[in-house]
């Protein structure tokens, strides 16, 4: 299938879905016991073979075990048609980390460039002076050809793209229809309102949103023939500069995934879930922003 793209002002632009690798390998460390190795890289080749063309990854990911995993799947497909996403980790921001971070990411991808690299959380310990000359060089030299940031809350997005020269084109932020911090805090307005994508990760908030009980979602599965998953995704690409991604390794609930895309739910209805889906949380219970 032929995933959807959503373009900013400036033209940058993006595929409305993408998969992750968050727990592929393991979390933060290398599980050493880890045995699916196979079975994820075969899950991220059928997930090209169906149309997915952007994967995102994080050298923090058990190690930089899941680049590689991510790197093995890629390999024999076409760079120019993928659209590969990493980030750089809280405690290397400083110049000379960020690059070195940037040229391990890289090599264990197998690749020459990152179509965009992110700053996975705002460090107020390095100055961000620092980490954006570094983004800069990067971009500069071809490394990198876009930049975002993840879990940045307003004021902390401000202040970085104040001293790069570079658009920051993206803010990736724990967002659904359960976890509503970007709403609350400003961030999903600032966005839609400057120019920028929010991206919003676990947009099925690990399975929670993937069954029937809650009445508002099932009547709206019953009114688009679609299923929970469906509509918590689709709810999410339908706002404005909103796009998403999630992790599978399971071909089934790729399938599933997919088909929240190629429709558009009614601004009625998206606004009926913002204002009256029964769970609404206020702080992420994975990573705040920052």
């Amino acid at each position: 299938m032929k995933i959807d793209i959503k373009k900013l002002d400036n033209g940058f632009e993006m595929p409305v879905f993408g998969i992750g690798t968050w727990e592929m390998g393991g979390r933060v460390q290398k599980d050493e016991n880890y045995l699916n190795e196979e079975g994820d890289i075969f899950a991220l080749q059928t997930a090209i073979e169906m149309g997915v063309n952007r994967f995102d990854t994080a050298e923090i990911y058990a190690q930089g075990y899941s680049e590689e995993i991510l790197g093995k799947a890629i390999k024999d497909f076409d760079r120019e048609r993928l659209f590969i996403v990493s980030k750089v980790s809280k405690p290397n921001l400083k110049y000379d980390d960020v690059i070195k971070s940037a040229e391990n990411t890289l090599k264990r991808l197998g690749i020459d460039y990152l179509d965009l690299y992110l700053i996975h959380a705002p460090n107020p310990e390095i100055p961000i002076e620092e980490t954006m000359r570094a983004f800069d060089y990067l971009k500069d030299k071809g490394m990198i050809k876009n930049i975002g940031v993840c879990n940045f809350g307003v004021d902390s997005f401000k202040k970085a793209q104040a001293v790069t020269k570079n658009k920051i084109v993206l803010n990736q932020v724990h967002y659904n229809l359960m976890f509503r911090e970007p709403v609350l805090a400003g961030v999903l307005e600032y966005c839609q309102n400057n120019d920028v994508f929010l991206e919003a990760w676990r947009p099925l908030q690990k399975g929670d949103l993937t069954h029937s009980g809650i009445t508002i979602l099932d009547e709206m599965c019953k009114k688009y023939d679609k299923t929970q998953s469906q509509i918590a995704i689709n709810w999410l690409i339908s706002q404005k500069n909103v796009i998403t991604l999630a992790k599978t390794s399971n071909v089934e609930h790729l399938e599933d995934d997919l088909g929240a895309l190629g429709w558009e739910m009614d601004p009625v209805d998206i606004k009926l879930l913002m204002e009256k889906f029964p769970i609404q949380l206020d702080r992420s219970n994975a990573v705040q922003l920052g």
